[in-house]
C-alpha cells in the first residue's frame, strides 16, 4: 500500500481526496490549498464552525467558521474568494493562536502601531448567513485552491521586501499630509473633550484647580488665603520628607545629641509629674 503524503499531487483529483481523508483531524474538515499553479506541494487547511459559549460581536455564533493552519503568505483576499463560492463573506480575521487578539490592519502608511502575523496563523471567517457557514464547513475539493493567480496575485520573496523597503521610506509630502491629518484629529478629539467639562460643570478655575467631591466633580471656588496657607505648609512638609537627612557623618552625630537632650527632659518631667501626683494624694497611709 503506497503511503500519501502532502507534497504528493501527481496523480490527479483522486489524490487529493485520498491526501484529505489520510490527513483528516476529527471534527475539522481539511481542504488543500497550494500558493500557486506552478507548485507541486501543496498545505491542507483544517476548518470547522466556531463554537463560543458568551457573545461575541466580532466572531458571532452561527455564522463564523474556524480555520486552522493558515499558511503565512495566505491573506484575507485568499480566504474571501475562497470560501465566496459557499455565500457571502462578510469579514476574515487573522490571530496568531485560537481566541487570542484579532490582527487589525493599520490605517498608518509610514508609522503602524501593529504587526503583520509572520507565522502560521488561525483566521476567522464570517459570512453573512449562518447557511454560508454550513456549506463551507463541509467544503469538498477535487484539486487544491490556489492563493495566488495571475489576477490577483500574493507577492512574496524578494517583492514583498522590496515593496516594504520602499513603502518605509515615505514621500516627504505624503508624510506630511499624514501627520497633518492626526493632528486634526487630535485638535478635534481635545476640543470634544473640553466641551463635555464645561457641559458638566467640570470646566477648571484660573489656576486649573478642578474641586472633586463625593458624587463627582464640582466647579472650581476661588482659594482663600487660609486655603493657600494649607497647601504650602503641605507642600513644605511634603518638601522636608524627600530632603536627605542625616548624610553626613556629623549630622547623625548631632542628631544623637538632640535625641538623648530630649529623652533625658522628658524624664525630668515625668519626675516632676510623680511628685506633683504624690503632694496632691489625699489617703497617706503613712
Amino acid at each position: 500500500m503506497k503511503k500519501t503524503n502532502a507534497s504528493d499531487t501527481s496523480e490527479g483529483p483522486d489524490s487529493f481526496v485520498q491526501l484529505c481523508q489520510e490527513f483528516s483531524v476529527s471534527g475539522f474538515t481539511a481542504v488543500p490549498v497550494k500558493f500557486s499553479s506552478g507548485c507541486q506541494s501543496c498545505q491542507l487547511l483544517y476548518l470547522k464552525p466556531h463554537q463560543v459559549r458568551g457573545t461575541d460581536d466580532i466572531r458571532p455564533a452561527g455564522r463564523t467558521l474556524f480555520v486552522l493552519n493558515v499558511p503565512p503568505y495566505c491573506t484575507k483576499d485568499c480566504l474571501h474568494r475562497l470560501f465566496s463560492r459557499c455565500g457571502k463573506v462578510e469579514a476574515v480575521n487573522f490571530c496568531k493562536r485560537p481566541g487570542g487578539q484579532i490582527y487589525t490592519d493599520d490605517p498608518s502608511t509610514f508609522f503602524p502601531t501593529s504587526q503583520e502575523i509572520r507565522t502560521f496563523k488561525v483566521a476567522y471567517v464570517v459570512f453573512e448567513k449562518p447557511s454560508g457557514m454550513k456549506k463551507a464547513a463541509g467544503l469538498k475539493l477535487s484539486e487544491p485552491f490556489v492563493l495566488s493567480t495571475r489576477e490577483q496575485p500574493v507577492v512574496t520573496g524578494m517583492k514583498k521586501w522590496c515593496q516594504k523597503y520602499t513603502q518605509d521610506r515615505p514621500d516627504v509630502g505624503q508624510l506630511q499630509s499624514e501627520l497633518d491629518s492626526y493632528m486634526v484629529d487630535y485638535d478635534k478629539r481635545k476640543q470634544e473633550e473640553l466641551e463635555r467639562e464645561k457641559s458638566r460643570g467640570e470646566e477648571p478655575d484660573e489656576e486649573g484647580w478642578i474641586t472633586v467631591t463625593r458624587h463627582g466633580r464640582t466647579p472650581g471656588a476661588p482659594r482663600t488665603e487660609a486655603m493657600e496657607k494649607k497647601a504650602l505648609k503641605r507642600e513644605k512638609k511634603k518638601r522636608s520628607r524627600r530632603e536627605l537627612m542625616n548624610f553626613y557623618t556629623f549630622q547623625i552625630r548631632e542628631s544623637k545629641r538632640e535625641h538623648i537632650a530630649q529623652l533625658r527632659k522628658k524624664f525630668e518631667e515625668d519626675k516632676d509629674k510623680i511628685a506633683t501626683m504624690k503632694a496632691n494624694r489625699r489617703f497617706r497611709p503613712y
